[in-house]
């Protein structure tokens, strides 16, 4: 098959002044307006400023009335307004505007003049603005329609949540999305590289034009180079295709991922045209039947996590340097892989996707013709809501996995297009008898319901999915997560994907695997269970685990009080939870050894109300566990050994009984050859008497990350004596958000105070440009103590 051996790169959009010399994608976020509610006079309207990308749902109150499955935060109509003057403004050239995201049901205007709605809120798309702007006063208006607020069974958010550029162009220039680069060939000593183009020349003559393009590597030198002639026609699209070769290609990998520097130019009698630039990433892969997944011809497996758009006090507007260092957290787990559930996600994800090294499951949909259960009241409890992205699938389904497509397949790291997750739950909606006889987990109503809709069309609708993607790439396998495998063996359904998801169904790998031997399976969505790894590592023809989840996020909630998903093994600020750990020590090949406690054996052998904090009443009886990938482990309570232990989980948790005392807990882990070479301390707590602040200057969009724990004497962190704190900002400075990971907390997301939770509290700044070319000090007051100072130099 052609997607066994491809070529990617990654797209990286430039904020640069627009000019027909360089990249013409410029960043459009900056000074626009904002009005809550329908528009019947703009001049009355109650504009007010912000910046995109913008959230409106975080920014209101978590209420009772709205639906759990959002997490309990409104939907609604608003609009969005920009004034602009076009910098070196030629009639001659083209103008575009391109939303990364808007959600939902978006409508756009330049100049009174109508552009076009887009129903799905996560897909990009892009209008000619040429026939209607001027040099000077322009207006762009947008619209949002997100009045269904239930619609979804997880958080969406609301608004032009994503980036936004200005295109400017000359009337001959690349097609949108109009570049794709594989490579048919990948050897040792040589890759061959295939650069397919779509230029369009918006003139009325023919035009020569000469593509040069070239190859650099990380060090700047080039490394292949080429010039192609090729006769422009007038009022088209002209296709071309270029091929290069780069000897001794260095491989894109998780563990090293390489990436090349290519330029490809369009120039007339001399003049250029466009430049586009962007990274390449050569990489080689396949899936395998009976052995799994192979990179680079070597088989690994892929150790992945599902991940939501949203991250706690930010909502959907996520600025990249707070994913950054999200992904940071994850390459510390020791996972090379992210499922995009269930939507495509912010454009800038996949950048870092490619230069961080994560293989990629990229996914169009949670449900195609008909609505899943959207949960109102608690996950599973009442009656659910039908609205949802059901209702705009019959006509925009298929152009919206295009899109998807195009817009993405030029990344490393991306190696499947799912075009669904979970479409065929068993009765939400899709039914078969077979329900009625067979093992089917996270049934909504037990057996067979006649009254609901079949689920033998789901092979038709799936092949067509198929289709539109494969109209643009090939190269890779299409998709799709299945939760009632059970019913879809009875359909076109698994037969017409490249290879197939299995959620949560480690029980079906043997037999599915006996019973259809050619089937490609893998575990696309999976619980945190130790049988539900050990169902990936100890059988060679399951390429995979993605868990569930990385991260908590909001909605999918309780009942209320709860507006979040405590589902991660990080919680919403980002802060690894003590299931990380054990995680960790299955992913990681670095040594660990880690402390968590609980009260009762049931507890610490289902990992559940797992606390990192030695404390207690004298003589209590602990449950002291272990999470290590060392060879043996050893247990100290104030310097007396409680024992060793083998450092295997042998399906078993490993942990000692222990009579609480006062004092230090000291967790020891040893190689095979008896050498230290991991320890955790614990040191029972004491009063609360300071606090520490915690981050670094990597400037990524402006962004200032601070984390404050509130300590003991001894440094200890006190979870169990929670305080206000108050952010003091200087102008130029803004507090976009305060996240304590607290799931059931309504406090004022956008308020420069907020209570700490179990002992942290993080805080999201955004700095000025202006203001990062000063010195300034931040004000920290925790309740109760001294303030302090934060210094950002410039």
């Amino acid at each position: 098959m052609n997607w066994q051996k491809i070529l990617l790169l990654f797209v990286i959009s430039f904020p640069l002044a627009i000019s027909a010399q360089e990249n013409n994608k410029l960043l459009f976020n900056d000074s626009w307006q904002f009005h809550m509610g329908e528009l019947t006079n703009k001049s009355d309207a109650n504009w007010k400023n912000v910046s995109i990308p913008h959230d409106w749902s975080i920014q209101s109150d978590f209420d009772s009335r709205w639906a759990s499955g959002t997490g309990f935060l409104p939907g609604g109509i608003a609009y969005y307004k920009k004034s602009f003057d076009v910098q070196n403004y030629s009639p001659n050239k083209k103008y575009s505007i391109y939303f990364d995201g808007v959600y939902k049901n978006s409508e756009v205007w330049i100049n009174g003049h109508f552009l076009g709605k887009r129903p799905n809120g996560f897909i990009p798309f892009q209008y000619d603005l040429t026939p209607y702007l001027k040099e000077k006063e322009n207006e762009i208006l947008v619209k949002c329609d997100h009045t269904d607020y239930a619609d979804s069974r997880y958080y969406t958010g609301s608004g032009i949540f994503r980036n936004v550029y200005l295109i400017q162009q000359n009337p001959i220039h690349f097609s949108q999305w109009g570049v794709f680069v594989t490579t048919p060939k990948i050897e040792k000593d040589e890759a061959e590289i295939n650069i397919q183009l779509e230029i369009e020349n918006l003139t009325d003559q023919v035009s020569g034009s000469d593509i040069i393009t070239s190859i650099r590597n990380d060090k700047g030198e080039k490394v292949a180079t080429g010039t192609f002639s090729l006769q422009l026609y007038p009022n088209r699209e002209n296709y071309i295709e270029l091929h290069l070769k780069i000897d001794n290609p260095e491989l894109w990998e998780p563990n090293a991922p390489n990436l090349y520097d290519l330029d490809v130019r369009i120039e007339v009698d001399g003049k250029l045209m466009e430049l586009w630039s962007d990274k390449i990433g050569i990489r080689d892969f396949k899936f395998d039947a009976n052995k799994g997944f192979f990179l680079n011809g070597k088989n690994m497996l892929i150790k992945g996590v599902c991940i939501h758009h949203d991250a706690g006090a930010l909502g959907a507007a996520v600025p990249k340097k707070v994913w950054k260092e999200r992904l940071k957290t994850l390459k510390e787990l020791g996972a090379n892989a992210i499922r995009m559930s269930h939507y495509p996600h912010q454009d800038y994800l996949y950048d870092l996707a490619d230069e961080m090294g994560f293989l990629v499951q990229d996914e169009a949909f949670d449900e195609w013709e008909f609505g899943k259960n959207k949960w109102i009241e608690g996950w599973n409890v009442g009656t659910p809501g039908k609205d949802g992205s059901h209702k705009d699938f019959e006509k925009w389904g298929a152009i919206d996995v295009e899109d998807m497509v195009r817009r993405n397949r030029n990344h490393p790291s991306i190696i499947m297009w799912s075009i669904g997750n979970e479409i065929d739950y068993p009765n939400d909606p899709y039914t078969h008898p077979i329900l009625d006889e067979g093992r089917n987990p996270q049934i909504y109503g037990k057996g067979h319901m006649p009254d609901h809709p079949p689920v033998d069309q789901l092979g038709k609708i799936a092949n067509e999915l198929s289709m539109a993607a494969k109209k643009f790439d090939t190269t890779r396998p299409i998709t799709a997560a299945l939760a009632g495998v059970t019913m879809s063996n009875f359909t076109a359904y698994p037969e017409i994907l490249d290879i197939v998801g299995y959620n949560y169904q480690e029980f079906r790998y043997e037999e599915d695997h006996a019973k259809y031997p050619n089937r490609i399976i893998y575990g696309s969505e999976n619980g945190d269970a130790l049988s539900a790894w050990n169902a990936v590592k100890d059988n060679d023809f399951i390429a995979s685990q993605f868990l569930w989840t990385a991260f908590d996020f909001i909605g999918e909630a309780g009942k209320w009080p709860y507006r979040s998903s405590g589902a991660g093994i990080i919680d919403l600020a980002g802060k690894p939870k003590p299931d990380f750990y054990f995680r960790k020590s299955l992913w990681s090949d670095a040594p660990l050894v880690f402390i968590g406690i609980a009260d009762n054996e049931e507890d610490v052998t289902k990992r559940r109300h797992i606390s990192t904090t030695w404390s207690g009443a004298e003589n209590d009886l602990k449950y002291v566990s272990a999470y290590t990938n060392a060879d043996t482990v050893e247990l100290f309570l104030n310097n007396k050994s409680l024992g060793k232990k083998k450092g295997e989980y042998d399906g078993n948790m490993i942990f000692w009984k222990v009579p609480f005392k006062s004092g230090e807990l000291l967790l020891k882990g040893y190689n095979k050859q008896g050498k230290e070479v991991a320890t955790h301390k614990l040191r029972t707590p004491e009063s609360i008497t300071d606090f520490k602040l915690i981050y670094n200057k990597e400037n990524v969009d402006n962004i200032l990350i601070v984390d404050i724990e509130l300590i003991d004497k001894n440094g200890s962190l006190i979870i169990n004596d929670d305080r206000s704190v108050t952010f003091k900002v200087p102008t130029g400075i803004k507090v976009l958000g305060l996240e304590s990971g607290d799931l059931k907390s309504h406090e004022d997301y956008q308020s420069n105070q907020r209570i700490t939770y179990q002992g942290k509290l993080r805080a999201y700044l955004k700095l000025s440009e202006s203001i990062q070319q000063k010195d300034v000090s931040i004000t920290v007051k925790v309740q109760g103590m001294n303030e302090k100072k934060l210094a950002y130099n410039k």
